[in-house]
């Protein structure tokens, strides 16, 4: 993050010297942390895990809505509390699925698509 504003980095270290003041060196980070932190938080291409990405690439070949049931035998996972765990609510967090029912999230009848993003 530094190594691309490495001149405004050499000038306020200068300048810090210069004044015997850290301000003008702490400013500077201050400014780069949070522009790293904005450009960060503005990615439109989700961090997947191998779970949620196999979760996906499931939903894709199915090319229709699956229950929570479905996916977890086409994945081929018995232990239901894991796969809502490590696959389901991450992909959900991450925006790359969406439920079928969004306002009746406990229904029976809940279904998981892919989403926009994904």
């Amino acid at each position: 993050m530094v190594y691309a504003h490495q001149s405004a980095y050499d000038a306020a270290l200068n300048l810090s010297t210069k004044q015997t003041d850290s301000s003008p060196f702490i400013e500077f980070m201050l400014d780069v942390i949070l522009e790293t932190l904005i450009s960060a938080t503005t990615t439109s291409t989700p961090q997947v895990t191998p779970q949620v990405k196999a979760l996906l690439d499931v939903l894709t070949s199915a090319n229709q809505p699956l229950s929570s049931g479905e996916l977890q035998r086409q994945l081929g996972l018995k232990d239901r509390e894991s796969f809502r765990l490590s696959y389901l609510q991450p992909a959900l967090a991450a925006g790359v699925i969406e439920m079928t029912l969004p306002d009746k999230p406990n229904s029976r009848f809940q279904a998981y698509q892919l989403s926009t993003k994904a």
